[in-house]
């Protein structure tokens, strides 16, 4: 959904991260579907023991059960954490991932059919087991993780974080902290918008999802540029790129725990990496946030 890939160089992307540090990978049976978790089986072949391995559970197309969510080449997609629905999907992700074991185990998104307790006793028993090791669940309400750390131990959340999507500062994180929970912000880059590198002229063409999506019209392109030549001096003062620092950025916010970007190649892939090595003074911090206030508050979405 982003351009197409290049399944030669995401292995090459995932293999230069774990060189260059990077422990955790995150993937899903929902990309692909299928596809993403055995392109990371490949990758990490021979290297297992050097990865942090996250995958996820209740996005499926095998069931007619749980809540309709989408379509995906025809085929219905539901939103499902039954026990049953996950003892099958574990298995599954077992196998593509070429491991007999998962670090941890998120719920992708969650269902309105199934109760917590129910949901979050599966996973328990998967670990007991010893087929995971840890829990975390994603794209939740504050009432949904309030749920799940009454019905047991919840290790880590996984939600949209980034210099436009700031919403969890004062709902999802507050609870976090309070019961020890990790938080793994994804679309720390805002799917590219915040790297610095997409124009007002840029064009998405094919199957890309930007294309179609109002954040991305020129108005905001626009408005990012502007943001990202305001940033920029600080960036270069650390010998950083835009994206670097914006990375950085959601790095040292309270609560973050890891910042999720994606790579498409090795290139990429050591990019993210340097970014995790910058540390902020309080004066780029201040600087960076009086940009956000500038240029990217009350961004059309």
């Amino acid at each position: 959904m982003w351009g197409g890939t290049d399944e030669a160089a995401a292995i090459k992307a995932i293999e230069a991260s774990i060189d260059a540090g990077i422990s955790l990978i995150d993937t899903a049976p929902a990309y692909g579907p299928g596809r993403s978790e055995e392109i990371v089986g490949a990758a990490i072949a021979g290297k297992r023991d050097k990865v942090v391995l996250a995958t996820k559970c209740g996005l499926n197309w095998h069931y007619g059960k749980g809540n309709h969510f989408f379509d995906a080449d025809g085929k219905p997609v539901h939103r499902y954490l039954g026990a049953d629905g996950i003892a099958h999907e574990v298995e599954q992700s077992l196998k593509r991932l070429g491991t007999d074991y998962i670090d941890l185990y998120i719920t992708h998104w969650q269902d309105p059919t199934t109760p917590v307790a129910e949901t979050m006793a599966a996973l328990e028993r998967l670990k007991t087991e010893g087929k995971i090791r840890a829990i975390g669940a994603s794209n939740v309400t504050s009432a949904e993780l309030e749920a799940y750390v009454a019905a047991g131990q919840l290790d880590a959340i996984r939600e949209r974080f980034s210099m436009l999507d700031r919403q969890i500062e004062t709902t999802l994180l507050p609870i976090a902290r309070q019961h020890g929970v990790s938080t793994l912000s994804y679309s720390s880059l805002a799917l590219g918008l915040l790297t610095g590198q997409i124009g007002p002229d840029r064009q998405f063409e094919g199957d890309d999802q930007r294309r179609n999506d109002p954040r991305f019209s020129t108005a905001n392109r626009t408005k990012v540029a502007a943001f990202a030549t305001t940033v920029r001096p600080p960036a270069e003062a650390h010998g950083a790129s835009v994206a670097q620092l914006v990375i950085a950025r959601t790095l040292q916010q309270l609560g973050i725990t890891f910042g999720l970007c994606g790579a498409r190649n090795p290139a990429q892939a050591l990019d993210n990496a340097r970014a995790g090595t910058l540390a902020l003074s309080a004066d780029d911090l201040a600087a960076i946030d009086a940009a956000i206030a500038t240029h990217l508050v009350g961004l059309d979405h």
